[in-house]
């Protein structure tokens, strides 16, 4: 037990160098954290660490699915559905097809297993490319459709897995039961999402006690995902369906001190969580090494650079014409602005596989219902970390450049400029809202003076806050005044600190005036609009 806690320890302090060596060079941590692990996998004397495959599917994949869905804008995800449904069902399917396809003909592996294979490498990760993706400053329409896919694509892929496992288990396999069954989990799956996160919103609403709060909101991924994956189903169109209801419907129910608590507590759970799965899906290079030595080197070569080829051509045959085909008979898209084809090659692109694949690889059973060892296994697991290591770091480290000489960054600035302005406008507007109502609640009620002084002073404070524009001599007057508030509140740190030590306050005392000045300084930071 202590060995393994030291191993825990180990990793974590590797995550966090490799995390701060990521932002120095500027690489997507993911990428780091895979190589990493790859590496410390072959370090002799290094004991191995295996991904427990139930770990990904059931413990780790419902939160990294949750959040990614609350932080999710309903509106714009609705907007875009009809492209995120054609990449995360059709472009999945057509994947694993086109799989089964190359991996039958040129390997000549059967029919039933190269759809499984096909199954497993179709769904791209969502958090490498994403991670990446923003920095880059792409286009939000982008980033939305991509972000969308990955929420979604993991139920597609992991029902297919099911069926392909069942069919090679059986020897059965009918189109017609396998279409009406996924048709019933995707419905069943987004009523029972619905329902998890309307329960969860009430019992929140109720409790109204932050700590209590948060903690439903950590049980609230793994009863919307667990019940139906006991089922049967995928669990994650029913955890996609559950962060979205609670975004589009929480800012109303959730109290302010569980939402700036719960903001912390997400985003460091999130940040290990994905750190941790990265690296340890780079440990498991050792175990699948040694699987190797079953095959011949040449073979699993060609296995791997041909499925890894056949998934990233596969993605552009199928976004290109799926982005343009169906304006022939959609009015509605025809009456649309023709979609940019920079914007959609760098969607076809975005391919990258990562640890929910190896994870679904890693599941497969050992052995068939008859007891005959399960046909091809150890291949697929080679194939699919191969396949996830050739998308994370080729086409990790490629995408920014891709990115700039497409010149989708330009693009991206011109519309975060617009979105800040507009955000601007909406603060201007909701500070006008408040004065108004404030002045007709003067008018009704009895108010002194001093609380009407009080109350226009606040919002003198808060209208005095938003940014402006630069002034005459071209000083942006907004980055000034921030960085003199953070001088004065350094400075009043300093002399609290001095007060501290001299024993004329209470460390209780010194908390509560460092948790304002806490405060002020992270509204600072919410307000502040940096250009890109």
């Amino acid at each position: 037990m202590e060995a393994k806690f030291q191993i825990f320890l180990t990793l974590l302090a590797v995550l966090a160098g490799t995390a701060w060596l990521a932002r120095r060079i500027d690489v997507a941590p993911a990428i780091l954290l895979l190589l990493a692990g790859v590496v410390l996998a072959l370090v002799p004397g290094m004991p191995p660490v295996e991904l427990p495959p139930q770990l990904v599917l059931l413990v780790v994949l419902p939160p990294l699915i949750y959040s990614a869905s609350v932080a999710m804008s309903w509106r714009e995800f609705k907007f875009n559905l009809e492209p995120i449904a054609l990449l995360a069902i059709g472009c999945v399917i057509f994947t694993a097809c086109a799989v089964a396809a190359a991996t039958h003909l040129l390997i000549g592996l059967p029919w039933s297993v190269g759809f499984l294979l096909g199954a497993i490498v179709a769904p791209p990760d969502v958090v490498a490319p994403l991670a990446i993706a923003r920095k880059l400053g792409l286009p939000r329409r982008i980033l939305v459709v991509l972000e969308g896919e990955g929420l979604a694509n993991d139920a597609t892929a992991l029902i297919l897995y099911r069926f392909a496992v069942v069919a090679i288990s059986t020897g059965a396999f009918s189109l017609p039961v396998a279409s009406s069954t996924f048709a019933a989990i995707l419905a069943g799956e987004i009523a029972f999402g619905v329902a998890v996160g309307w329960l969860s919103l009430r019992l929140r609403h109720r409790a109204r006690d932050p700590q209590i709060e948060i903690t439903l909101s950590l049980i609230t991924p793994y009863a919307a995902y667990w019940i139906p994956e006991h089922l049967g189903g995928s669990g994650v169109i029913a955890t996609v369906a559950c962060g979205l209801y609670i975004s589009w419907n929480g800012p109303l129910l959730i109290s302010s001190a569980t939402r700036l608590q719960g903001i912390f507590f997400w985003d460091l759970v999130i940040y290990l969580v994905e750190g941790l799965l990265f690296l340890l899906t780079g440990f498991q290079m050792r175990v699948l090494l040694e699987k190797s030595r079953e095959f011949p080197l040449g073979d699993i070569l060609f296995a791997t650079g041909l499925v890894a080829a056949i998934v990233i051509l596969a993605r552009f045959a199928w976004v290109f014409p799926g982005t343009y085909l169906p304006r022939l008979w959609r009015k509605r898209l025809r009456a649309e602005p023709l979609p940019n084809w920079r914007s959609i090659f760098v969607v076809a692109f975005t391919g990258v596989r990562g640890a929910v694949s190896l994870a679904a690889a890693l599941a497969l059973p050992f052995t068939l219902p008859s007891g005959v060892d399960f046909p091809y296994r150890d291949l697929i697991q080679l194939v699919s970390f191969g396949v996830i290591l050739i998308t994370l770091v080729g086409l990790g480290l490629s995408l920014p450049m891709v990115v700039r000489r497409l010149g989708l960054t330009q693009d991206g600035h011109a519309e975060h400029h617009r979105e800040r302005e507009a955000e601007i406008a909406a603060r201007r507007q909701a500070l006008d809202a408040a004065l108004a109502s404030l002045d007709a609640i003067t008018d009704d009620r009895e108010l002194s003076d001093e609380v009407v002084k009080l109350l226009r002073a606040r919002h003198q404070t808060r209208a005095n806050q938003l940014p402006q524009p630069p002034d005459a001599d071209g000083h942006d007057v907004t980055a000034t005044g921030a960085a003199l508030v953070r001088e004065l509140i350094a400075e009043e740190r300093k002399f609290i600190h001095a007060q501290l030590r001299d024993g004329n306050i209470t460390d209780e005392s010194r908390r509560r005036i460092e948790r304002d000045l806490d405060l002020e300084e992270a509204s600072l930071a919410n307000r502040e609009y940096k250009k890109r």
